[in-house]
């Protein structure tokens, strides 16, 4: 077999050449690299779902400094995840992943030491700063690695590492919380944010992004070292990249962009509405509606573990169904049970209808932050188009646990769920009308 020679650097044509690799020990360790700080952000994120119950219960914080807590959390998020897009699409992923690990991991032993709850909000801020940026990073940089037979799947798995964040939490919070109280849960994501951070100094940087930056020599020498780590030391002859015109910011707010990104900040308003105005919130409702400490923590942990599931059921559709068919899907199921949740009183129905609603809503984590969302743009503006859609997302959730609490105290579990209910109806239109679908596409040909 000839060997065709190599083209100039200037055409090393990443994308194509990445998407042609069989999955090796290189996907692999880019994946758990990724993977370690994204299981610790997912930890920080829910880790007030354990904390609230407990600093509610005892006096440390009331309910309206709770909402204050959530509220500041989103507020740190909506700011790190818009400067972490423009941040990675201008210094490179590598540098802006280290700087926002670095800021929640050392947040985190601040809201350990909080001697008041008023303490704790600003430290809790800090943290929003870093898990908002891990987010944006994290998936849209894995999206550039892995070939596009296998994207869906493994965004996907990378969201249930992430969320598995949720069963660990609640779990740990069942046992540390009674014994020792709630501080010892925020010195564990200190402990490790700051060991992954050590660990992710040898991770390599996009060649995708390389090229984009006309850093051709970098990408050239990064794309070869991959493709012989992945069994392929022959590069075939490709054909010549099509010439298309540098995408700006400024094209994010045209024709084509645009409607990508209304659907984008939809799908997140929507996702991070249902997260925190719901399961972050269900120790703190089934306190308020009666039950122990110990019986809430016991119901949250039965029902978490729908949360890894749904996002490994999220896995096998995201590729086989593809990106719309699936989104739709679980928003009408998530639709159907969350109109069933108020009525499932005695917990013979509460937890499986409690544990199919969060598999659904789960399923839809794993698309929408995982997988679609970073798969809508172009490689020039993909993290700040994310920050963006994202910033928008979180955004509406710093008002959205005042929402919250305002139609629990007037209307009960039954106002919230119905609020989420009308949130996903909007949803599955703007999906159906505006969404496209990516699955098994190249990034450029989706750009």
């Amino acid at each position: 077999m000839t060997i065709a020679p190599r083209p100039p650097l200037a055409s090393v044509q990443s994308g194509p050449r990445l998407d042609r690799l069989p999955i090796s020990s290189f996907h692999k360790r880019i994946f758990w690299l990724i993977g370690a700080g994204m299981f610790f952000d997912g930890y920080d994120l829910y880790v007030g779902t354990s904390v609230l119950g407990s600093t509610v219960s005892s006096g440390f914080s009331t309910l309206a400094q709770n909402a204050q807590f959530v509220s500041m959390t989103f507020l740190g998020m909506t700011i790190g995840a818009f400067i972490a897009g423009f941040l990675g699409d201008s210094y490179g992923r590598r540098f802006t992943y280290q700087t926002n690990l670095l800021i929640f991991g050392i947040a985190s032993f601040a809201a350990a030491l909080a001697p008041s709850m008023d303490w704790l909000i600003a430290a809790r801020f800090l943290m929003g700063l870093g898990l908002g940026a891990e987010i944006v990073v994290g998936y849209s940089t894995l999206s550039e690695f892995v070939p596009p037979s296998r994207r869906g799947r493994w965004l996907s798995l990378m969201a249930m590492v992430v969320v598995s964040g949720l069963p660990v939490t609640t779990l740990l919070g069942a046992v540390i919380i009674p014994l020792v109280g709630w501080r010892p849960m925020f010195a564990l994501a200190g402990v490790g944010a700051l060991v992954v951070w050590q660990m992710r100094k040898s991770m390599p940087e996009s060649p995708r992004w390389l090229e984009s930056r006309g850093r051709a020599e970098e990408a050239e020498a990064l794309v070869t070292a991959i493709e012989r780590e992945s069994g392929v030391n022959e590069r075939p002859v490709l054909p010549a990249a099509p010439a298309v015109a540098p995408v700006a910011a400024g094209d994010l707010f045209g024709p084509k962009l645009l409607p990508r990104m209304v659907v984008g900040s939809a799908v997140l308003i929507v996702i991070n509405t249902l997260i925190f105005g719901f399961v972050t919130w269900l120790p703190t409702f089934f306190v308020q509606q009666g039950l122990t400490l110990v019986r809430s923590f016991n119901y949250t942990v039965a029902i978490s573990f729908a949360a890894p599931i749904g996002c490994a059921l999220g896995a096998v559709l995201a590729d086989r169904l593809g990106r719309k068919p699936t989104i739709i899907g679980a928003s009408l199921v998530t639709i159907l049970f969350g109109a069933l949740y108020p009525y499932a009183v005695d917990p013979m129905f509460l937890i499986p209808t409690g544990f199919v609603l969060l598999l659904a809503i789960y399923v839809l984590v794993a698309l929408l932050y995982g997988v679609y969302t970073p798969e809508l743009f172009p490689t020039e503006v993909r993290l700040r188009a994310n920050g963006i859609c994202n910033m928008l997302g979180r955004g509406a959730t710093v008002v959205s646990p005042f929402i919250v609490v305002a139609l629990f105290k007037g209307y009960g579990v039954s106002g919230v769920t119905f609020f989420m209910i009308a949130l996903l109806a909007i949803q599955i239109v703007v999906v159906a009308l505006w969404g496209i679908e990516p699955a098994r596409r190249g990034l450029e040909e989706v750009a």
